[in-house]
């Protein structure tokens, strides 16, 4: 997909997004409109570090760009599918284990943390489980045909790089899940609201990518900024551990989401600026 059509793309689903938090303040109030957006832009912040990754395995399987959209065709159908049964199982336990919002609020921060200041993303699809178990009953190729995730050669059924690459995402999506619903459960645990939220931050995933995969370099901070908004919402959840009145306001968090990832844009691109500059002096 063109970089340009991609932009249009992202605008449009960005623009349905807030169209439908319109429909929600109008039928559910103020309040409820504040929780969606809120866990909307917590959903599309985490889901930059999620393409990031995606890159990597494109690179790592050799995908060609001309075949990358069917797979995150289906990517995004298994991610929906994912998400939504995590959500159900999250709020299941939230609503029958109140502790399990501290649990999960000690995971964000840990993940923040690792995500702020750990080192730069590293991809071993080669170690993931679920590759491996794949691996145990079908076989493989490494040559991509087409856009086929399946072909058949002497009568035997062979994987192509196009599926194996769908099944490492789908596997690492399960991992991004762990830190994505737990992070609206700090917001609200309306289901109506949590679902429609990633839903819609999940749509715009594909035309998000074609973005990214052309202007990675210029944002190499955002994935610090997501690692601290992380991190905060942990701290939000568990903050009535220690006093039950100590509760932040959904507008203050996302007042300070916002301005985060404000930040983390802004000192990517003038860093980003900066070290262009800089080439171009040495290579004077």
């Amino acid at each position: 997909m063109p970089v340009k059509k991609a932009l249009y793309w992202t605008i449009f689903w960005i623009s349905t997004a807030l169209l439908f938090n319109l429909g929600v303040y109008f039928y559910l109030g103020e309040q409820k409109a504040i929780e969606f957006f809120t866990g909307y832009v917590i959903e599309e912040s985490l889901s930059v570090d999620n393409l990031f990754v995606f890159l990597l395995l494109f690179k790592y399987f050799k995908i060609p760009l001309k075949h990358q959209r069917i797979v995150l065709n289906w990517g995004i159908i298994g991610v929906i599918v994912l998400r939504g049964i995590f959500i159900l199982l999250g709020i299941t336990l939230v609503n029958n284990f109140h502790v399990v919002l501290y649990v999960f609020g000690a995971i964000l921060i840990y993940s923040g943390y690792k995500m702020a200041f750990g080192g730069d993303e590293e991809v071993h699809p080669e170690k993931n489980k679920v590759l491996k178990l794949f691996k145990k009953f079908m076989k493989v190729t490494h040559e991509t045909h087409e856009n086929h995730f399946f072909i058949r050669k002497d009568n035997v059924l062979y994987g192509t790089p196009l599926l194996v690459c769908l099944i490492v995402i789908e596997s690492t999506d399960l991992v991004f899940a762990i830190d994505s619903i737990p992070a609206i459960f700090a917001i609200t645990t309306d289901p109506f609201i949590v679902f429609s939220s990633n839903i819609l931050a999940v749509l715009g995933l594909r035309s998000l990518y074609f973005v990214l995969s052309a202007t990675a370099e210029k944002f190499a901070f955002v994935k610090k900024g997501v690692g601290l908004i992380l991190a905060y919402v942990g701290v939000k959840m568990l903050l009535p551990m220690i006093d039950p009145g100590l509760k932040i306001p959904v507008f203050v968090s996302l007042i300070v989401i916002l301005f985060v990832l404000f930040l983390s844009v802004l000192v990517s691109l003038v860093i980003t600026k900066k070290r262009k500059r800089k080439e171009k002096l040495i290579a004077k």
